[in-house]
């Protein structure tokens, strides 16, 4: 009975103490996970508002014979879950180009892509800290040969520096 008295007192008091989740007007970091090898992405979110932002990412790709280069735009809502926890969805678009070359056989093109975006983030209160987890559907748009098909799903974390 002590224990279901203290857990409600726990519960009570989360609820008394959560408090709206504002955006950060800035955030930098990484976006770490995996479309057709674009593990790395260097990410940057700029808050609009309380409840909206930009995020610009940069992927990289350099294995398997293919250099790749990617950048991503995206428009996002943001809904407080509790303390300090948010989830997201947005939408987006952007641009790439790759370069194949393996046993004498060379390629290069270009493609466009539209996004979607959705996800849930954790922010530290103790430091400016934000640990995220999301699922970026992309469609492609003449990936000239760089694609066997036109999506792509992308999940990865993140993990970014907030400042203001």
């Amino acid at each position: 009975m002590k224990k279901i008295i203290l857990s409600a007192l726990m519960v009570v008091g989360l609820f008394y103490n959560s408090q709206a989740q504002e955006i950060s007007k800035n955030a930098l970091g990484l976006r770490l996970g995996d479309n057709d090898g674009f593990g790395g992405e260097i990410s940057y979110q700029r808050g609009l508002s309380n409840n909206n932002r930009l995020e610009f990412d940069l992927g990289w790709r350099n294995s398997n014979n293919v250099d790749a280069l990617k950048l991503a735009g995206l428009y996002q809502w943001v809904w407080n879950i509790d303390n300090g926890f948010n989830w997201y969805a947005g939408i987006g678009a952007g641009f790439g180009s790759w370069n194949y070359n393996y046993n004498g056989i060379k390629n290069n093109g270009s493609f466009l892509f539209a996004a979607g975006d959705i996800g849930i983030e954790y922010t530290f209160k103790e430091v400016p800290i934000q640990l995220s987890l999301d699922l970026r559907p992309e469609l492609y748009f003449n990936s000239n040969g760089y694609r066997d098909n036109n999506f792509g799903p992308d999940l990865a974390l993140g993990i970014r520096y907030k400042f203001d």
